[in-house]
């Protein structure tokens, strides 16, 4: 082995770069970050396929970006993702290079009252439906010898915070699977990233999914917990900053293994680099009011 090839085993490889004219595929494109990178694809000229459970609704056609493409996909439906793609051969459309997963559900919770039903609902739409999607859509990127998968992730994937382990541990798998995937795929022209948003002002409170007992031994502090997140992402970034991250790693020709940004990303990486992670777990506690 060259001292070159083996110093290459140590860097991220520079990799063919998705061009303009190809196919762009983003679920839950209607809202939040999924709406906000399909109007940056477009604007980058990509043909840019959407995806919602109910594409033909009038919410979903009324909050569909301008030279969007809407296919249907519920994540949560094995079936429904099998479908992907005969529903983008029915538009015709060229091999997918850009993949971005990035719907999914919000869930809160403590550990102890979580039930079964609730964590299987919630793996097989963060987790498993958009590793199946990938595993769908890879083979087009490999033959065109070029392609990009960004997984929108979370900064609790990597900063965990009480009553959002079930969220977390879902967004901690996406990042462990993408991480892998690096490796397997970049012979091939592929580059896979995770997107780590922090705290989001995309009305997102308003859709979480919540299991506490209101009058059980974790209410009160749930709450609390509650009342400060939603304050967090009042007043945390906007989805069109999160899209920047997510084109930056369409476009870079070398993409980072991860992206961040929000919650004060910049300090927050470095700093569970040198502190205890009791000491991060009690400064992400302090934040939420815990």
């Amino acid at each position: 082995m060259t001292k070159t090839s083996f110093l290459s085993r140590f860097r991220t490889p520079s990799l063919p770069v998705p061009r303009q004219g190809d196919t762009a595929l983003v679920t839950g494109a209607t809202s939040g970050i999924g709406q906000a990178t399909a109007k940056e694809l477009v604007k980058r000229q990509f043909r840019v396929i959407g995806t919602s459970r109910n594409p033909g609704s009038d919410a979903a056609r009324a909050n569909t970006p301008a030279g969007v493409e809407l296919i249907p996909l519920d994540l949560g439906d094995p079936e429904s993702i099998a479908q992907v793609p005969d529903e983008l051969e029915k538009l015709g459309v060229g091999p997918v290079t850009v993949l971005v997963n990035n719907a999914g559900e919000s869930q809160n919770g403590p550990l102890e009252e979580l039930p079964r039903e609730a964590l299987e609902r919630l793996f097989q739409v963060n987790v498993i439906g958009h590793v199946e999607l990938t595993q769908l859509l890879l083979p087009q990127m490999r033959d065109a010898r070029r392609g990009r998968v960004v997984f929108v992730g979370s900064m609790l994937g990597t900063f965990p915070l009480a009553f959002r382990g079930s969220y977390g541990a879902s967004k901690a798998a996406v990042k462990a699977f993408a991480f892998s995937a690096r490796r397997e795929v970049s012979r091939f022209g592929i580059g896979v990233s995770v997107m780590e948003p922090g705290a989001i002002n995309t009305g997102l409170s308003e859709r979480r999914t919540i299991y506490v007992d209101d009058h059980g031994h974790y209410a009160e502090d749930f709450r609390t917990m509650l009342a400060h997140l939603n304050q967090n992402e009042a007043k945390g970034i906007s989805a069109e900053e999160v899209a920047t991250e997510i084109l930056k790693a369409v476009a870079d020709k070398r993409p980072r293994p991860l992206y961040a940004a929000g919650s004060s990303a910049r300090l927050a990486f470095p700093a569970s680099r040198l502190l205890p992670r009791d000491t991060m777990g009690g400064i992400i506690a302090a934040k939420h009011g815990l």
